[in-house]
């Protein structure tokens, strides 16, 4: 028998069985959110704060979590965009391939990118308290922010590597400058790599808890100034699961189903609006 044959053939049985790992363990995690958070979902729940006692059983709901989640997930996640775009520009625009500013710094951004959740928390409760600054919406957002960076740039980078150099040499022979170049045709080659960057930030930043834990702090009320405490849907998840009362624990996962669906319309209308914009590209 050619061994090529039986190489493919074992690698795509590996191939095959690693999907169906994914999949299974993706339908079990769905399943069981929606067999126990299903029926503790209600509207009073999505569009209530919590009344005194919430966590022990008592009314209300997590509209605090839930918009705190946003206002940390989009702050941090726009505050990255304006900070990583012009980091992974600089790195492909600026710089050559071969440059070893540009290694260095993919490095550090790849040793940043693996650094736990927690370390960034600890990290900005350490700024916090040097500058003063205590618990509220500005500090979780910085330190989310700090967090997708990394994220953000690496994903842009990697885009921003496919662009074809010939269209780059042609938009320099019509005369654009390097700056004219990496906006109006490097960045709109790859707006649907720039959506799906966001994208994976956003997703990142609204599901963690480690990062905020020290930092945003957690209310009952909805912040009104970047200066108050947020809630937000991870660690509202941890305290009703940390709970001994089965209702309030089925309310956890109601909390989870609610992250989920979040994220679910985050990844659709991105999908839209990557399609729309692939038009432009070569």
């Amino acid at each position: 028998m050619n061994i090529n044959k039986v190489e493919e053939g074992i690698f795509k049985v590996l191939m095959k069985a690693s999907t169906l790992l994914v999949l299974v363990s993706l339908f079990l995690i769905i399943y069981s959110i929606l067999r126990k958070g299903l029926p503790s979902l209600s509207w009073a729940m999505i569009t209530q704060t919590p009344k005194g006692g919430f966590f022990l059983g008592k009314g209300g709901g997590i509209l605090n979590a839930i918009v705190g989640s946003l206002y940390l997930a989009g702050g941090s996640t726009i505050l990255g965009l304006f900070i990583s775009l012009p980091v992974a520009l600089y790195l492909n625009i600026y710089r050559t391939k071969t440059s070893r500013f540009a290694d260095f710094t993919r490095l550090c951004l790849d040793v940043l990118w693996g650094i736990p959740s927690i370390v960034y928390g600890a990290f900005g409760f350490a700024i916090m308290l040097l500058i003063g600054l205590k618990a509220s919406l500005l500090a979780g957002i910085f330190t989310l922010t700090l967090m997708v960076i990394p994220i953000m740039v690496r994903a842009m980078d990697e885009v921003i590597m496919t662009v074809p150099k010939g269209l780059i040499d042609a938009s320099y022979s019509l005369g654009a400058t390097r700056f004219e170049t990496s906006l109006k045709v490097v960045s709109k080659q790859v707006l649907p790599g720039i959506l799906t960057a966001v994208l994976i930030s956003f997703g990142r930043s609204i599901g963690d808890a480690a990062s905020v834990l020290f930092t945003s702090g957690f209310t009952d009320r909805i912040p009104t100034s970047l200066m108050q405490p947020a809630a937000n849907l991870p660690l509202a998840i941890f305290f009703q699961l940390s709970t001994p009362i089965p209702e309030v624990q089925d309310r956890a996962y109601a909390s989870a189903l609610v992250l989920t669906l979040i994220i679910l319309i985050i990844s659709i209308l991105s999908r839209i609006a990557t399609k729309k914009f692939t038009k432009h590209k070569v």
